[in-house]
């Protein structure tokens, strides 16, 4: 896989790709990565990147030409110039980091995770000219129902949930039951001291019944999902399988006769 960011501050990007597990995956060989410095594609002297919006409105918009350019020199296909290759893969998918954008979530990371290469265009000010999109960009993504200062934190989040899905980056031992696997979010986990602050480790832990331990972790990956994100057991209701669908079930007849002595007690 090789990560390409477009952007106006590439040492912001920088930084995250020399840390930790990324800069160890680069080393290895298993990724690449370029950050491509916008401004160095404006040809006036000041290397102007922005200008005000047509018809009026606060803030700066990006120009599309230093983008446009910016984009072609990492790999990017003019499609509106080239309308043939509206139908053919014949470059990199490019994406580009917007509020506005389709939501960013664990499955479509995984989809993105297959790809050779990702192009991600990081916005800034009131975003980028609408004809870069419709030229170039293959997916507007959002990380969140928020607004971000600039494109730069969405690439790294979209950057950092793809990577550790290619092979060799992490174990997949590791990845089996992390959040969202299996449609459920992640056990409570636990480490030394057995006891902080009077705090205990569950003794089922100390069992060493790995079976026993199995089922724990299932249930309590369930019943946090019930609690927390109830939204993914109903989207994945259709996809479980049979041992947790009776848990799933347990948990509900326990949680409607807990509210029954409740109303009883009242």
């Amino acid at each position: 896989m090789k990560y390409t960011i477009l952007t106006l501050f590439p040492e912001i990007c920088d930084a995250y790709f020399a840390s930790s597990i990324m800069a160890k995956a680069i080393a290895r060989g298993i990724i690449e990565y370029r950050a491509i410095n916008i401004r160095d594609y404006a040809l006036d002297k000041h290397k102007s990147c922005d200008d005000a919006p047509y018809g009026g409105g606060p803030g700066m918009l990006m120009l599309p030409e230093p983008l446009g350019r910016a984009l072609e020199a990492a790999g990017a296909l003019n499609r509106v110039i080239n309308p043939l290759l509206k139908s053919e893969k014949t470059s990199p998918r490019v994406i580009y980091l917007s509020p506005s954008g389709r939501p960013f979530d664990q499955a479509l990371a995984k989809e993105l995770s297959l790809e050779n290469e990702l192009i991600m265009l990081c916005g800034r000010y009131e975003g980028i000219d609408e004809r870069i999109i419709e030229a170039y960009v293959d997916d507007e993504i959002s990380v969140g129902d928020y607004v971000l200062s600039s494109g730069e934190l969405a690439a790294l989040i979209l950057s950092d949930a793809t990577f550790r899905l290619i092979e060799e980056v992490i174990t997949p031992a590791s990845l089996a039951e992390e959040s969202f696997n299996q449609g459920l979010l992640e056990y409570p986990q636990y480490t030394r001291p057995e006891i902080y602050a009077t705090l205990r480790v569950p003794e089922i832990l100390l069992s060493g019944h790995h079976e026993k331990i199995k089922r724990w972790r299932l249930e309590k990956r369930i019943e946090k999902t019930l609690s927390i994100r109830p939204d993914l057991i109903k989207n994945g209701i259709h996809t479980f399988n049979d041992e947790i669908l009776k848990i799933i079930e347990e948990k509900a007849e326990k949680a409607a006769r807990g509210r029954d002595e409740r109303d009883k007690g009242n």
